[in-house]
């Protein structure tokens, strides 16, 4: 139906237009386009082909109420720009400071700087561990709590303990901690002021590792601002080989073995 008065309208307009001798009550259409075929008429093709529009006759309007909208759509749109100017800055620091540690790490220090850099965080180098060196010992009944760094530990003979990487040291280099807050056996314990000086602890490195993975996530909400960074902590693993700084009880002998023992050398005097 509706085809069919589409048609009806287009040829009521288009035969005037087709005739030879065009009524006195048609004016001609000014800027009339070429010349149209009956064929192209009956064509099923949209009616927007056979109007006419004159671009002189329309002007671009702005549906806003209001030029002042547009100049606080723009101070918005500037804040938000600022504000991912902002995050661009953070990250650039941030990077900044990475550059700088690194650096800082690969930088030469000397003796005095090594030794005194040590001192500050708890322990001394001695050198590496020679093969004559006995690291695994008896377990021994006394303990130590001893600061490396930031951290405080209780150790004893034969522990393994997980610090910080130590800077200045490699695997299988023989370490003192001189940083000893307190000592202890069964029967006393000594504590420090805040530290022991005549008290030491020897450890070994046993490996530089890596600690497992944190994952560090930052939004700020309505801000289309989400960071996301993995962290895994360098750490160094100790191998506690001796206390030294208080008497260590002599170990107890249980009676049942001693006279299992006296048991045996007898049997092996009467077979001789």
């Amino acid at each position: 139906m509706a085809q069919r008065r589409w048609l009806q309208t287009v040829t009521r307009h288009a035969l005037p237009l087709l005739s030879s001798k065009p009524t006195t009550s048609l004016k001609p259409l000014p800027h009339l386009p070429a010349p149209i075929s009956l064929k192209s008429i009956l064509s099923p093709k949209p009616l927007q082909q056979f109007l006419y529009t004159d671009p002189t006759l329309f002007h671009a309007r702005s549906f806003s109420s209001s030029s002042r909208d547009d100049s606080e759509n723009e101070e918005d749109d500037v804040e938000e720009g600022g504000e991912e100017e902002e995050d661009y800055d953070s990250d650039s620091n941030e990077a900044e400071v990475d550059d700088v540690t690194v650096s800082d790490m690969k930088r030469e220090y000397s003796a005095e700087e090594i030794e005194a850099e040590a001192a500050a965080i708890g322990y001394k180098v001695i050198g590496p561990l020679l093969p004559s060196d006995r690291v695994l010992k008896h377990r021994e009944p006394v303990f130590a709590v001893v600061q490396i760094g930031s951290h405080q530990f209780k150790v004893s003979n034969g522990d393994c303990i997980y610090v910080e990487r130590l800077k200045f040291c490699e695997v299988n280099d023989k370490l003192i901690l001189n940083k000893v807050l307190m000592l202890g056996t069964s029967t006393q314990t000594i504590i420090g002021r805040p530290i022991l000086p005549d008290a030491a602890v020897h450890a070994v490195v046993e490996e530089h590792a890596l600690d497992a993975k944190v994952i560090i996530f930052k939004k700020k909400r309505r801000k289309n601002y989400r960071r996301t960074k993995g962290h895994r902590q360098e750490l160094t693993r100790l191998r506690i080989a001796d206390i030294q700084g208080i008497e260590k009880p002599k170990p107890k002998v249980d009676p049942k073995q001693k006279m299992v023992a006296v048991k045996q050398q007898e049997k092996v005097a009467v077979a001789a």
